[in-house]
């Protein structure tokens, strides 16, 4: 029998009031491979921390019966030995802590993370800053790892490949699904067909039950009247009176009976349905020239080091267009060469190009959620608070202030307006780092809801297997296309 590492027992977790986790009973055991999913906010890193001893429950009891290594991507990497291996596996510098970027730290959290055994690997979001050889490497790396694994992340692919166990963070419960992240998507279609099945089954017996309601009513109505062909009455009036007035009321009561049962019935609402949504391109905002963005015998450097040579490159019109390579290779150079219109490079003069970086958006004037997309945008009031919605700005969320919104909050933002600004082409630099699995989702349902030119860099794989309409690969100071979907 496989050896318990975790239990979590009648655990409530509250912070200002607000109840975040509610668990009756989880366990961790020896062999786990656990991915934690739900959208920002739910509670993911929070019960990673309770598993890990950081977060202390407001009640309940956590358990741990083993050893266990922790990965944050937040956190700033100590002093620490390391695996000589693992040193050059990751290309990790020999330099000062303070000059590693953001991927050097994460590549060197977990090589410390790697270097020794630990029963249990408690990791949260350890993608972000790695590029496919980075991400590929930590997979392979745990593939056999021989100990219980709890995995947070927003990359789809890695947990395809890593986890047979899903939990889903939802309204501070957490529901356990066997699979790995397809399988989980298997069976939350199942559940949601089930649920139309049920919904549908609710509505027809209610639509049965009213109508028979509304017959006996009828009925009733029709002996208060009585029946005008009879013209010849025998037999005591009074009675028939009596008899009428009876038989009416049996009907009325029969009536209310059927509308007790509609009252009774459990409703089933109908499962939500995710609508592309369409971003049509006005007349004012065309574009007509084949490839709107060009590059001919570009070379392109960054300070001594030369990341294209003699590049030359046509971007396709209204396509979604994907540039991958290894970090380092120039990606973003390029994305920030193209922006400032540098040598070698031909825009099309129509062109309004709206863009998305890897930074700390601030906002400095006082707006709402709503006003800030509102005063950006020719799209009608539903079609804003849609799309708002889609990326998680429901409720008052949209008469938040966007000075006092988190980091994750302002990029979901950022993204919301570039889709319903007045712009007909879009560079986009990392625009899942941040997002949780299902904002991810809607941001592909964007993009195939899009008319214009979208120009974009990600490590993510499966995003870009789903959005992309050809992808470009820069390898060898070259630019080259790779494949057309």
């Amino acid at each position: 029998m496989e050896k318990v590492c975790f239990e979590l027992e009648n655990i409530e977790l509250n912070y200002l009031d607000k109840t975040i986790l509610e668990i009756e009973r989880l366990a961790v055991h020896q062999f786990d491979r656990i991915g934690i999913v739900g959208k920002n906010g739910a509670g993911k890193s929070t019960l990673l921390k309770l598993l890990a001893g950081i977060v202390l429950p407001s009640s309940g009891i956590v358990k741990r019966h083993v050893d266990l290594a922790y990965f944050d991507q937040l956190t700033t990497p100590e002093e620490s030995e390391i695996d000589y291996d693992l040193k050059g596996k990751l290309a990790i510098p020999e330099t000062e802590l303070g000059n590693f970027s953001g991927g050097e730290q994460t590549r060197l959290k977990l090589a410390q993370v790697f270097s020794n055994y630990h029963e249990a690997r408690l990791i949260d979001e350890p993608t972000t800053h790695l590029d496919a050889d980075g991400t590929q490497f930590f997979i392979e790396e745990l593939m056999y790892y021989y100990g219980a694994l709890v995995l947070v992340s927003h990359d789809r692919y890695v947990l395809d490949q890593l986890v047979t166990k899903i939990w889903e963070v939802e309204e501070g419960t957490v529901t356990e699904y066997i699979g790995n992240y397809t399988d989980y998507v298997s069976q939350k279609e199942l559940e949601k067909r089930q649920q139309q099945e049920q919904h549908e089954k609710y509505v027809k017996e209610k639509t049965r039950l009213m109508k028979a309601a509304e017959e006996k009513m009828q009925k009733a109505e029709k002996v208060t009247k009585g029946d005008k062909r009879v013209t010849k009455v025998k037999g005591n009036r009074m009675f028939e009176t009596k008899s009428k007035g009876t038989s009416q009321k049996s009907m009325q009561r029969a009536a209310k009976a059927i509308e007790q049962r509609v009252e009774q019935l459990e409703a089933v609402e109908a499962p939500k349905d995710e609508q592309i949504i369409r971003f049509h391109q006005s007349n004012a905002l065309q574009l007509h020239n084949k490839f709107p963005i060009m590059g001919e015998s570009l070379t392109l450097k960054a300070g001594d080091k030369t990341l294209l040579r003699e590049a030359n490159f046509q971007f396709p019109l209204g396509k979604t267009i994907a540039i991958t390579g290894k970090n380092g290779s120039g990606k973003t150079t390029l994305l920030h060469h193209i922006l400032k219109h540098g040598e070698g490079i031909t825009i099309s003069p129509k062109a309004v190009i709206g863009t998305y970086q890897q930074m700390d958006y601030q906002f400095s004037k006082e707006e709402t959620v709503f006003e800030f997309v509102k005063n950006r945008s020719d799209y009608d009031e539903s079609k804003i608070r849609a799309v708002l919605h889609a990326m998680n700005f429901t409720g008052n969320d949209l008469k938040k202030d966007v000075r006092n919104l988190s980091g994750g909050e302002a990029t979901r933002l950022v993204l919301c307006q570039l889709f319903l600004g007045r712009y007909n082409v879009l560079v986009l630099d990392e625009p899942t780092n941040f997002l949780d699995i299902f904002c991810i989702e809607a941001l592909e349902r964007f993009l195939h809801g899009y008319e214009g030119t979208v120009l974009l860099v990600s490590h993510d794989r499966t995003f870009i297997d789903r959005v992309a309409d050809c992808v470009y690969g820069i390898e060898n100071r070259k630019i080259s296309l790779k494949v057309v979907m």
